[in-house]
């Protein structure tokens, strides 16, 4: 079994990912708000959706949660 199979290959990168890109546009959008007045990406559309301020920290911390999973998966497959 080479190494990308045995830690779950594209599924463990695509965590790693999206992990990444979710903890960016969330907090990262949460900050811009408080600093700038303004949101960006995927919470900034959230936002022209209607939906309340609270759901950039919601997108930023399902990014958190990739990320430790992510982190998990790769320490147990070492």
């Amino acid at each position: 079994m080479t190494p990308s199979q045995k830690d779950g290959g594209a599924a463990q990168q695509a965590r790693w990912l999206l992990g990444v890109l979710l903890l960016v546009q969330g907090f990262g959008s949460a900050l811009t708000e408080a600093l700038r007045g303004t949101s960006f990406g995927v919470a900034g559309l959230l936002r022209a959706a209607g939906l309340p301020e609270w759901t950039d920290y919601l997108v930023g911390a399902a990014g958190a949660v990739l990320l430790v999973w992510a982190a998990l998966r790769w320490r147990v497959a070492r």
